[in-house]
């Protein structure tokens, strides 16, 4: 529970403040200090009389009522001096910097709890334990350096991890990046990172609350909840990024299909973040270039114009930018050649527009005017603008300011000479500016920002999907597997006929086809449907493994050779018989992950997915325009679309059966696993060839 006496305290006690400032205990008493906090400072030490200037109370006990806590003490100590606050002293908020709780030891995360009881019985606020503390415009309640600079207008930032959260205030501070407030959960043991969202959406106001939050996550608790409150707040008009690190392992298991080869809880945060519209980030430095993106005018469209006077950073932010789907125009045409006469001769205006090294501010100026008010097919404006060490270059940055207050379009500008020209840039930042010192993590996190979707709509969209008889099929099966997986006694591989009835009630098409364990009965059909047809043995998980597939059969002869072969292949227990289609192959696996739901991937078949892995995921339950931006992002939708004379599919089926699985899925969450591969598609239809379910009762 956040409260006011957290956020705007009257009062602060720091438990374990002291003169050494080289500790976190004086460091936190120096900040709150020179953070012109307002309120009324105690501190609590029982080996001192007086602490930076402030007289010392020896014992919790002698304190007055206090609002807010900070315990910088030794974490056995923290359980007993919490009780006396919380029972005693009227204190509705603490912050437990100190560790050695649950994240150590059995017999501290016991510690943390008992502080968690007092806190919750008391009505209390709890950050911590084992973290930096709290920073906002109110009050400086961390032990650490830098303190940003702070505007109601700047960054929300909340970590998981203390350290990190110091790691990124570096990367961000040298970049010009304002805050607003500065959140550091550590064990989360009541406040948690989706909790800190939950108050920014309930509790926002858009005419004086950021609209720009940065998260750093360890561990997604409550993903609904994180899900939930982030796609509010961006509705609202806010942006997000985030960082989720240890999401790289992929279960324990052996995963038996292509879903499960592919799918990994990493999968999971992907989809989960495109589901809320959160643009994902690797590292620090993309995490805080995209928050210096956001504080600027927002793109509206990909087409940028380089101004420059170094020739090759300006090609190589067009490379990045063109790799990122972002397009730097050839720029031609009468102002074009009416700029290049007002340029030093050797000036190059085809984009990246280059005024060479001897350019000067004043050309620096006129090239943006070309590009603001000249240049129609323009949509931003990236300067790089550094120094050889031959000038200072406050001019040239005066101009820039001046630029990016006139101009409507977007000015990225990237300013490299930090340390030759340190106080030239400074002075640029002083001005409320951002600086993008390198000109690829700038294109990168452009592309990032322009490649995450808008938040889905929380509906679930049924498109005819018979759940009623889902559900009545998923009840009736047995818990003895008919095939098992070689994970667990209690999953296990359900059979043609009854993965068949699942996807029919699904609206998803099936090739006609036919299982059976009599010869004639096979043949029959297969003469009913017409030759050529497929054949597949029924048993063995992996049919192509052990010679279980033969395609193209065109007569009776041939299928009884097949179906006898097959019948001998071990565990077989049957013969399917497809009528045998043609189209591109595409593929749509789901996964279910623990606290997320289902992860839907959807891709190429064939060696696309196999070998290539060019999937893209979702998390269940699914819109169209989720789908549709799942088949967009694909490296291999140029297929799907159609190219070098080769017809593409008909990706509105794709969508919708991408649409339907997802729905069907959220009401049968005992699917643990799923394959269809191959859809078969052409230009009109897009058929299921092979399916199957992996399901644990």
């Amino acid at each position: 529970m956040i409260n006011q006496e957290l956020l705007a305290p009257k009062s602060i006690a720091v438990i374990g403040g002291s003169n050494n400032i080289h500790k976190p205990g004086g460091a936190m008493v120096r900040n709150i200090l020179q953070g012109d906090y307002q309120g009324t400072l105690r501190i609590v030490n029982p080996k001192e009389d007086e602490v930076q200037g402030i007289k010392v109370f020896h014992d919790v006990r002698e304190l007055p009522p206090t609002e807010l806590a900070v315990l910088v003490i030794p974490a056995k100590l923290c359980p007993d001096a919490v009780d006396i606050l919380a029972k005693e002293k009227d204190t509705k908020a603490f912050i437990i910097i100190s560790a050695g709780f649950g994240e150590e030891t059995k017999a501290g995360a016991e510690m943390e709890q008992r502080i968690l009881d007092t806190c919750e019985q008391y009505g209390a606020a709890l950050i911590g334990p084992n973290c930096i503390g709290l920073l906002n415009r109110n009050h400086h309640s961390v032990f650490t350096q830098p303190i940003p600079k702070l505007h109601p207008k700047g960054v929300d930032f909340v970590s998981g991890s203390g350290a990190t959260a110091v790691f990124i205030l570096e990367s961000a501070v040298i970049k010009g990046l304002q805050f607003n407030s500065v959140w550091s959960i550590g064990n989360g043991k009541q406040i948690g990172i989706e909790d800190v969202l939950q108050y920014m959406d309930e509790h926002f106001n858009p005419d004086t609350d950021s609209h720009v939050k940065l998260l750093y996550i360890e561990n997604i608790s409550n993903p609904d909840k994180l899900l939930f409150h982030a796609s509010s707040l961006i509705r609202k008009g806010c942006r997000i990024a985030a960082i989720k690190a240890g999401s790289s392992e992929s279960g324990s298991r052996a995963a038996s299909s292509h879903t499960g080869a592919i799918a990994s809880s990493d999968s999971a945060v992907e989809a989960l973040f495109r589901k809320a519209g959160i643009v994902r980030c690797h590292s620090r430095e993309e995490l805080t270039t995209v928050g210096c993106i956001f504080t600027l005018p927002p793109l509206t469209g990909r087409r940028f114009a380089i101004v420059t006077h170094a020739g090759g950073p300006g090609v190589m932010l067009t490379d990045a930018l063109s790799k990122g789907g972002l397009i730097v125009p050839k720029l031609e045409g009468d102002a074009a050649e009416e700029l290049k006469t007002k340029l030093f001769p050797g000036s190059s205006v085809a984009n990246p527009i280059d005024i060479l090294a001897t350019g000067t501010p004043e050309q620096l100026g006129l090239t943006i005017d070309y590009c603001e008010k000249r240049f129609e097919d323009i949509d931003a404006i990236a300067v790089i603008y550094g120094t050889p060490g031959l000038t200072t270059l406050y001019q040239a940055y005066e101009v820039l300011h001046q630029k990016i207050l006139e101009c409507k379009k977007p000015i990225f500008p990237i300013l490299p000479s930090l340390h030759t020209a340190g106080p030239e840039v400074a002075e640029f930042l002083a001005k409320g500016h951002v600086n993008f010192s390198d000109e690829v993590t700038l294109a990168t996190a452009l592309s990032q920002i322009m490649q995450t979707p808008p938040p889905a709509p929380p509906e679930v969209q049924l498109f005819g999907v018979d759940i009623p008889k889902i559900r009545e099929i998923i009840s009736r099966i047995s818990s003895t597997p008919s095939s098992p997986s070689t994970t667990s006694s209690t999953s296990f591989y359900l059979p043609p006929d009854t993965v068949r009835e699942i996807l029919s009630c699904a609206g998803i098409p099936i090739v006609p086809e036919k299982v059976s364990s009599s010869k004639d009965e096979l043949i029959a059909f297969a003469q009913k449907v017409g030759y050529p047809v497929v054949a597949k043995v029924v048993g063995p998980v992996h049919k192509s493994d052990v010679g279980g597939v033969t395609l193209n059969i065109r007569t009776p002869e041939h299928l009884a050779l097949e179906f006898d072969r097959m019948m001998k292949i071990q565990d077989a227990t049957a013969v399917m018989v497809q009528k045998m289609l043609k189209g591109t192959e595409l593929f749509i696996g789901a996964k279910y992950e623990e606290r997320f739901g289902h992860v839907v991937l959807c891709g190429l078949g064939g060696i696309f997915v196999e070998v290539l892995k060019d999937v893209q995921s979702g998390l269940a339950p699914l819109s169209a325009a989720e789908a549709y931006s799942m088949i967009h992002s694909l490296k291999g939708y140029k297929i799907i679309k159609g190219t070098r004379g080769q017809k593409g599919i008909n990706e509105q089926k794709y969508a919708e059966i991408i649409v339907r699985l997802s729905t069907l899925l959220r009401f049968a969450t005992e699917i643990k696993e799923m394959d269809i591969n191959p859809l078969l598609a052409d230009e009109q239809d897009v058929v299921a060839v092979d399916a199957r379910i992996l399901i644990e009762k």
